[in-house]
């Protein structure tokens, strides 16, 4: 994304004032003249500490420009031993040669303490990342300090009592100080030293390659998992795999996550199913001789394709959410064995997309993760009428109708604040304004109007018991793992091994008593900007009269409530073609652009008798979301163990078809069906 002009005048004032402290330091070394060569280094480290403390994208500005903090470190001392140089008379040059030689032997500790530091950071990459798993076999073991490994940090903090001690020598012409200051960051210099030197000790490093690759063998031979949900993807679709969690955990059998890039073990919510992180092609193939038999895909990615090759798995796609968009339909669904969605009007979807998937490979399970949400139970009984605004972003296709934001959401927002009886819960995408700047725009100016509206209102505010100080305290207590923020990932598998028995019950039990203390300290009439994690979207949908959102998986899931629910059409169309295009709107008001008709929208929600879409909701919603029985968690349980049927007889044939044909070769793929360890684990 672009720079916020807002920050651009003050990355030029840093640098501006960088640029200056060094040209004055430099001027005031050569001319010489004390007073300015002081205060242009005490400028320079300042301007230091701000770019690491509030402009650190500059850092890699700089170091593009070749400009990195070693150079500008080492500028700065060489311009204060000039200058102390020229200071000082001829005879004293031999004076301060011991002093220059001291402060190069630290950069050259500096240099190695990098070297080191790879290598260190290199005993301390393992081929498998876990969470919830005990891997103390590993000998994991907590990280070097953060000093030790980054560069910069530690140049400055190291540097820093030579610096200060050449400028006291340039102050007062005393070279004791500076003697002492390079003496003091030496010092500094080998303690880190030693300490990366005794981390790469064969008794101090972690387990090499090789053994943590027979460590995960020997693990998965002795959990036997039978199912898994495979993830990959950027930092900010965790909540694809996140919303899959539950009804994972909930299977019968021996469930797995199993993700692909590092960072995203501590993206996943927090669960009690153990979690490997294999990044590498070679170790994901050794899934092949598990006994895991279903892999569950909630998205799709480029890495996708490389555990499709594994030929004793069957992978199953079940979406991160419905909608009407084509990407609900996408062709890369033939890849999977089978293709597992929520109603009939999925499996429609699909024929009528003609992209390769069968008929006969579409199972329809429902939705598991909707059993959180609340059914209608009559029109709004406080004094208030709750509306969830909840729109879409803008996808990457630049149709003008995936949002309402750009177009509709300013209008929508101001027809609803226009109401007294409204109180309004505003939750927007998170991808919202990463493709197009206007819908980024948009959504500040919505931001800004219900800010707005909340000075203007006035009313008592509950009573602050603290209730929900303590309810948060509780549910991070439960939910986050006491590790420092300079833990790497080894340290993180070691604080985050095996969760205590029944810790998903009790983090269940104290969500649901977060979101009740969070409501109730909220103000009944204040409007709310709903950003965080918590609460979640369908804690807002359980607390809202109506949804107004877009054609998007939203309206799916809002239909297990049967409230009614709006949809913006931006798209250009005219209403009855709008409908006929998307049949998630068939039981919908839309809405046009201008939001007119958001008055008589609010008049049916407060007046169920003139509500005449309650019978299509209803149908609506069995058309998407299948039958109400048997539950969705059953279903999916059902297929689970169908497809987990299918893998073990393909097994099986394939063991018979390759015994049949290479008997000479009895070590080719010898055992399809997994062994059991040869050791403990």
């Amino acid at each position: 994304m672009p720079t916020p002009l807002s920050r651009i005048p003050a990355r030029a004032l840093v640098t501006a004032l960088l640029a200056a402290a060094f040209g004055a330091q430099a001027v005031a070394a050569l001319r010489p003249h004390v007073p300015l060569l002081l205060a242009a280094t005490v400028t320079s480290l300042a301007v230091e500490g701000v770019l690491y403390r509030w402009q650190r994208g500059m850092l890699s500005v700089f170091a593009k420009s070749h400009a990195d903090i070693t150079v500008r470190h080492v500028l700065r001392d060489l311009l204060l031993v000039v200058g102390l140089l020229r200071l000082g008379e001829q005879q004293r040059e031999t004076l301060y040669a011991p002093l220059v030689a001291g402060l190069l032997a630290f950069y050259a500790l500096h240099c190695v303490i990098q070297a080191l530091s790879v290598l260190v950071r290199r005993t301390r990459t393992l081929p498998v990342i876990t969470r919830n798993i005990d891997a103390s076999a590993l000998r994991l073991s907590p990280a070097p300090p953060l000093l030790l490994r980054r560069p910069g940090h530690r140049l400055l903090v190291f540097g820093l009592p030579a610096t200060g001690g050449l400028l006291a020598t340039a102050a007062i012409d005393d070279p004791r100080c500076a003697a002492l200051g390079i003496a003091l960051s030496l010092g500094l210099a080998l303690l880190g030293l030693y300490d990366l030197l005794v981390r790469l000790l064969p008794s101090r490093r972690p387990a090499g390659e090789r053994e943590a690759l027979e460590w995960l063998d020997a693990w998965l031979a002795k959990y036997r998992p039978t199912v898994g949900l495979y993830f990959s993807g950027g930092a900010s679709s965790a909540y694809q795999a996140n919303m899959w969690l539950e009804p994972l955990a909930e299977l019968e059998g021996r469930p797995l996550i199993v993700l692909r890039e590092r960072f995203m073990v501590q993206k996943i919510a927090p669960t009690d199913v153990p979690i490997l992180c294999l990044p590498k092609v070679s170790t994901l193939m050794r899934l092949e001789q598990s006994t895991l038999q279903v892999l569950i895909h909630p998205a799709n990615s480029g890495k996708t394709s490389q555990v499709l090759r594994i030929p004793t798995l069957k992978h199953t796609f079940v979406n991160h959410g419905e909608s009407d968009k084509l990407s609900s339909c996408n062709p890369y669904a033939k890849a999977y064995d089978e293709v597992w969605v929520a109603g009939p009007a999925a499996r429609e979807r699909y024929a009528m997309a003609e992209v390769g998937v069968e008929d006969k490979d579409v199972v329809e399970i429902g939705r598991p993760q909707l059993d959180a949400v609340r059914p209608y139970s009559g029109p709004p009984a406080g004094a208030c009428t709750t509306v969830l605004y909840a729109p879409t972003w803008e996808g990457w296709d630049g149709n003008p109708g995936n949002t309402s934001v750009i177009e509709a959401g300013e209008n929508l927002v101001r027809a609803l604040l226009a109401d007294p009886g409204v109180r309004l819960l505003y939750k927007p995408h998170p991808l919202t304004g990463s493709v197009d700047p206007r819908a980024g725009a948009a959504d500040l100016r919505i931001r800004e109007l219900i800010r707005a509206a909340n000075r203007e209102r006035t009313g008592e505010r509950p009573r602050d018991t603290g209730e929900l100080a303590l309810r948060t305290r509780e549910l991070d207590r439960l939910t986050t793992t006491d590790v420092r923020a300079s833990a790497d990932q080894l340290e993180r598998m070691m604080l985050q091994a095996a969760p205590e028995p029944g810790r998903a019950q009790a983090v269940a039990r104290a969500m649901a008593a977060w979101e009740e203390a969070y409501w109730a300290s909220l103000p009944e009439w204040e409007h709310q900007v709903v950003m965080d994690a918590r609460p979640t979207l369908y804690a807002c949908f359980n607390r809202a009269d109506l949804l107004i959102s877009d054609v998007s998986s939203v309206i799916s899931d809002f239909l297990a409530s049967g409230k009614p629910y709006a949809v913006a059409n931006t798209s250009g169309l005219a209403e009855d073609v709008f409908r006929k295009a998307f049949p998630t709107v068939r039981a919908a008001t839309v809405l046009t652009p201008d939001a007119a008709g958001v008055p008589e929208l609010l008049e049916t929600v407060r007046h169920p008798e003139r509500d005449r879409l309650v019978e299509a909701r209803v149908e609506l919603k069995r058309h998407l979301l299948g039958p109400d029985e048997p539950p969705s968690q059953v279903r999916f349980n059902e297929a689970v163990q169908a497809l987990c049927s299918a893998a073990r007889e393909h097994r099986v044939r394939m063991e018979e078809r390759l015994a049949a044909e290479i008997p000479e070769i009895p070590d080719q793929r010898r055992s399809l069906t997994p062994q059991q360890p040869a050791r403990p684990v």
